[in-house]
């Protein structure tokens, strides 16, 4: 569904960070154009 994409990660600090959503993209046809982990209060 994201393959040739470009995408932006939102992470949560108590959730999932925007890095491990990262990892998990890695060698997939998917360029991450921003990523940031931010604490939603």
């Amino acid at each position: 569904m994201l393959e040739g994409k470009n995408v932006i990660i939102l992470g949560d600090r108590d959730g999932i960070p925007g890095q491990a959503i990262e990892k998990c993209l890695e060698g997939k046809d998917i360029k991450v154009i921003f990523s940031t982990t931010e604490c939603y209060v």
